[in-house]
């Protein structure tokens, strides 16, 4: 069971950090990297959990969640403020955590952020008006995940 952890965390962790590294330089997150990701966390969770409902939900759930806060923002504000980006990797994270680990991810991703943006503006450092999410959407599936794996495993 633990090389069978060790696998899939070198599919998921790496990727990742990978969004994270390109989110924070770019802005962006890549359909070539998000969209497999998806697809990837369905077959990890039938492998772990012998069923794909779970992770279809939470895919589905996650992205559509994130474009009706990004459609209601822009339609409030008349900017940006979520990317299609930042829902696709949602959607990847309820794949790979099911729909129950949905709420855990934003509230870490949100928390970590929003510290962070604290800590930012406390130094005297203020960000220009954006900031990417993505770093903090990884941070949340990172622990999600393997919160639910170390559950899992004892």
């Amino acid at each position: 069971m633990f090389l069978d952890v060790v696998l899939w965390a070198l599919v998921l962790l790496p990727a990742l950090v990978a969004l994270t590294w390109i989110d924070i330089r770019t802005m962006r997150l890549p359909d070539m990297i998000t969209l497999p990701l998806i697809g990837v966390g369905v077959v990890q969770s039938w492998y772990f959990a012998g069923e794909v409902w779970s992770a279809g939900i939470g895919a589905a759930v996650g992205y559509l969640f994130f474009v009706v806060i990004e459609k209601a923002y822009r339609a409030t504000t008349g900017k940006d403020g979520l990317g299609r980006g930042d829902a696709k990797l949602l959607a990847a994270g309820g794949a790979w955590c099911g729909w129950i680990g949905l709420p855990w991810i934003v509230l870490i991703a949100s928390s970590s952020g929003l510290v962070f943006a604290g800590l930012m503006a406390v130094s005297g450092r203020k960000p220009d008006g954006a900031m990417p999410f993505g770093p903090f959407l990884a941070l949340g599936i990172a622990a999600v995940w393997l919160g639910q794996i170390r559950l899992l495993m004892f």
